[in-house]
């Protein structure tokens, strides 16, 4: 019997992404980004647990990715916000990325997911972490 999987975070998007983007939206230029935080809001859930990263998204919420620790290779956190929230960019061993855009708590989670990776590795957070 396995380790039991813990979720340390299970959610959508930061409900602050959204707002940002419906004032926006009044302006027509940023009328794109608005449907683009609606769509977020809608269909995107993260879950970080223990042993992986999925994150489901897609039209209505359909398409599907999981990553396991040992296949990441580096990540880098960007605020957003005023710092609020945050994206993540998760940069995999065979070049792939994966953003996890407007997650709230971002700082805990990528400390979080690096010490995940740093175990799994071997590799010291220096050479996790941008």
């Amino acid at each position: 019997m396995g380790i039991k999987e813990e979720a340390i975070y299970e959610g959508g998007p930061h409900i602050g992404d959204l707002i940002i983007n419906l004032l926006l939206g009044f302006t027509i230029i940023c009328l794109p980004l608005t449907v683009g935080a609606i769509v977020r809001s809608l269909w995107l859930r993260y879950r970080i647990t223990n042993r992986r990263i999925s994150v489901t998204g897609g039209w209505q919420g359909r398409d599907r990715t999981d990553i396991i620790y040992s296949e990441i290779s580096r990540i880098v956190k960007i605020p957003r916000g005023i710092g609020l929230w945050g994206d993540i960019v998760v940069t995999l061993k065979d070049g792939s990325r994966l953003e996890l855009r407007s997650l709230p708590r971002f700082r805990e989670i990528y400390d979080y997911i690096a010490e995940r990776v740093a175990e799994k590795t071997g590799k010291p957070l220096d050479a996790i972490k941008a």
